[in-house]
């Protein structure tokens, strides 16, 4: 295997000027297009734009994630093959122009049909960019985490921004502006992002994988450990080999767990918080506290990570998650349950970008890639199922305290999932 080890410190520094912020940004549009139907949604619902019914509004925002699970499926295994630069680019660009497109959809059918192939092309950043940055980070968990900042990020700027936009200048500005930063980002990482050197050996590029090396202080192992070009297949196969069988099932089932609670909470905690009788005013201040808290635990989680292992972190992150959840039945002060969002935003968000970071680290760089998107694809299921929980219990009635409950249970069943896999010698 042609794993490069790290050499020159002040040369990774300079990689990571680059290879960091710009994976950082193409993940913070992931963040975005996590909350920006949200920001729309009840203005869809108005007779006066489309009078979007609830089920209308929810195939709207299911269609959306549909595409992200295929789009982390596939491009994640596309890229151990075409590699991660392209891939990386190719799905800022069509994730770009597929929103932009849907400033001009006419009518909800055509909204959705452009959510889901934006959606398609959005899946594959996230598994893309965090295969880069691990390859030319020291410190894989921190690197993971603090990549994954951008994610909430993008949901509390998107969040911040619709107050603005929405009302004032009309909702497909939103779309209008989730486009824009392509056009300083695309042209930055073709100047800039380099190609995975693991790729280039992978793919009998010894000499273009010698180059990237020596320019970010990178070494390569022995060239007679370098495993033979790949495809998506064998890549695939790899994973549902004997030899990480049990621990390809255990992350897809752990993504799921986590991903469902991120977009259950993101969704429906706010709504369940009111029928509990809080006071708790606009959403959005509710949401803002929720990923600030995020955003606080991941860059906590990653230093935890690099010194006890992402495995133990994570499972750690899933416990101490389910307990904040059963927790939040308990009715609070209004500070009090502020608090208590904070800390749960702090290590249930954090616990799944450990899952990626112990997915990151415990696979062999050609096949990396695929790993993870296999990852945030079955996660991508677990999100499409959060919010139609939450529905259905305030459906029900019993979202408060029960919803809770089921959450917390949700994060149990992460952590006995996590605990599942094996660390790869």
């Amino acid at each position: 295997m042609s794993t490069p080890t790290r050499t020159a410190p002040g040369a990774v520094t300079r990689a990571a000027g680059w290879v960091a912020p710009l994976c950082w940004v193409a993940v913070l549009l992931d963040g975005f297009d996590l909350v920006v139907v949200g920001t729309v949604v009840p203005t869809l619902q108005t007779p006066e734009v489309w009078g979007l019914t609830a089920a209308g509004a929810t195939a709207v925002i299911t269609a959306g994630l549909v595409g992200m699970t295929i789009g982390a499926l596939s491009i994640g295994a596309l890229t151990d093959v075409v590699g991660r630069r392209k891939a990386l680019i190719g799905a800022v660009i069509a994730f770009s122009l597929l929103t932009l497109a849907c400033a001009a959809a006419p009518n909800a059918w055509v909204f959705g049909g452009l959510r889901f192939l934006a959606g398609i092309g959005l899946g594959g950043c996230l598994p893309t960019a965090i295969a880069l940055v691990n390859e030319f980070s020291r410190r894989a968990g921190r690197a993971t985490t603090t990549v994954m900042t951008g994610y909430h990020v993008g949901a509390v700027a998107t969040a911040a921004l619709a107050i603005v936009v929405v009302e004032p200048i009309g909702w497909r500005w939103m779309f209008v502006i989730g486009a824009l930063p392509a056009l300083v980002l695309v042209p930055l990482m073709v100047a800039h992002l380099p190609e995975s050197p693991s790729y280039l050996v992978a793919h009998g590029r010894r000499a273009e994988a010698e180059q990237v090396a020596s320019a970010y202080g990178l070494a390569l192992e022995d060239p007679t450990a370098a495993p033979e070009p790949t495809s998506a297949g064998t890549t695939v196969r790899t994973l549902f080999s004997p030899a990480y069988r049990r621990t390809t099932l255990a992350i897809g089932v752990t993504s799921f767990m986590g991903l469902l609670l991120v977009y259950g909470l993101n969704s429906w905690l706010p709504t369940i918080m009111r029928e509990a009788g809080y006071d708790l005013g606009a959403a959005l201040a509710f949401l803002l506290a929720l990923n600030l808290g995020a955003v606080a635990g991941l860059l906590v989680a990653g230093q935890v990570a690099d010194r006890i292992g992402s495995r133990r972190a994570g499972m750690a992150w899933f416990a101490a998650g389910a307990v904040f959840l059963a927790l939040l039945s308990i009715r609070l002060p209004l500070a009090g349950i502020y608090a208590m969002v904070f800390l749960t935003g702090c290590f249930v968000f954090s616990a799944q970008v450990l899952v990626y970071a112990f997915t990151s680290s415990n696979h062999p760089p050609h096949v990396r890639a695929t790993a993870l998107g296999w990852s945030a694809g079955v996660g991508r299921v677990g999100a499409i199922s959060g919010p139609l929980i939450g529905g259905a219990l305030l459906g029900a009635g019993i979202a408060f305290p029960w919803g809770f409950y089921v959450f917390a249970a949700v994060g149990v069943a992460g952590a006995l999932a996590f605990a599942l896999t094996r660390t790869r010698d």
